[in-house]
């Protein structure tokens, strides 16, 4: 994890915190980072809660604790500590990227599934009591995700979910079929008209549900031209060039999966797969040998990776109901 990485770890936990309601700041467009100096602990150090303690109301050890626990799990960091008033310190670990392509391959399309709202019982009104076909569909799919974070969550009761229902004429998704349908009603965000339905149909870079469900069929390629020029995934060394933004949108799916259960927003899963489509399909260009080029272990690390994001985006579209094809 280079500097670079690091502060933009930094950042995705501020806007973590800020999403779970935690802190209430703007996030800041950019943390600092530096070398810890002499006498510090760790590698580098961050003094953002110290910034952040004054507009958020709270005291920059308070900011810098809440820090940490986001920051706690990070494949990358092996040690967060705080010193003085409220710095972050930070120690690396030095195969970040390995581990994290092991812990999706191990988690398989359950990677970002926990248990951060084990204990808690949510119970709905029957989607078919609900007032439309859009409020029925987030509810179930709410449902989903609130299971995948331990929560237990089902119907037979009084909690509804309000969506932006009257806005758009439920007949003009017939002959959509079910992904693109989905798609439509569960991208836009409650309060928000739902997308319209026929560009959804278009196979073209401008139609982001073509271009998830494309970054997943082009992985599944990628495997296969693999296996053919003797190129199996297999994580053996730090990935060159550098990928962060891949890096830290998988990073970040677990977190995002939590913050759409807690705000029963499932529109935050499907930007956030357009997230990691659009940072895939830039990575893939050098996944696999070139021209005379013969497989070498950086081959078989990009593939795992590229691997590792296939299996994300498949388990994303799973909770939305939307199928992730092989092929396109």
């Amino acid at each position: 994890m280079t500097p670079a990485d690091l502060s933009l770890t930094v950042l995705h936990a501020v806007r973590r915190a800020v999403d779970d309601g935690a802190l209430r700041v703007d996030v800041p467009s950019r943390v600092k980072v530096e070398r810890a100096r002499p006498g510090g602990a760790g590698e580098y150090a961050s003094n953002v809660a110290l910034t952040l303690a004054r507009p958020s109301g709270r005291s920059a050890l308070d900011v810098a604790g809440i820090l940490r626990e986001r920051l706690r799990d990070v494949p990358g960091l092996r040690r967060v500590e705080i010193t003085g008033p409220g710095f972050l310190n930070f120690t690396l670990r030095r195969d970040a990227a390995g581990e994290l392509v092991r812990a999706v391959r191990d988690a398989g399309a359950a990677y970002g599934s926990g248990t951060a709202l084990a204990g808690t019982t949510v119970r709905f009104a029957d989607p078919t009591d609900t007032t439309g076909p859009r409020a029925a569909l987030l509810t179930r799919t709410v449902v989903r995700l609130l299971r995948t974070q331990g929560a237990d969550a089902g119907f037979g009761g009084t909690e509804r979910i309000h969506v932006r229902e009257g806005a758009y004429d439920p007949g003009a998704l017939d002959g959509l079929g079910t992904d693109a349908a989905h798609w439509a009603l569960l991208r836009a965000a409650p309060q928000d008209r739902p997308l319209d339905g026929p560009p959804l149909l278009v196979q073209h870079e401008r139609n982001a549900l073509f271009r998830v469900r494309y970054a997943h069929s082009r992985v599944r390629r990628l495997l296969v031209n693999g296996a053919q020029l003797g190129a199996v995934p297999s994580y053996d060394e730090v990935l060159e060039p550098p990928t962060p933004a891949l890096l830290g949108a998988l990073r970040d799916h677990p977190s995002v999966l939590l913050a759409a259960a807690r705000h029963r927003a499932p529109d935050r899963v499907a930007r956030h797969l357009e997230t990691i489509a659009d940072a895939l399909l830039a990575f893939q260009h050098g996944v696999l040998p070139l021209g005379d080029e013969k497989p070498s272990a950086a081959h078989r690390s990009r593939l795992a990776l590229a691997e590792a994001a296939g299996t994300v985006l498949a388990g994303g579209l799973s909770v939305l109901g939307i199928s992730a094809p092989d092929r396109i």
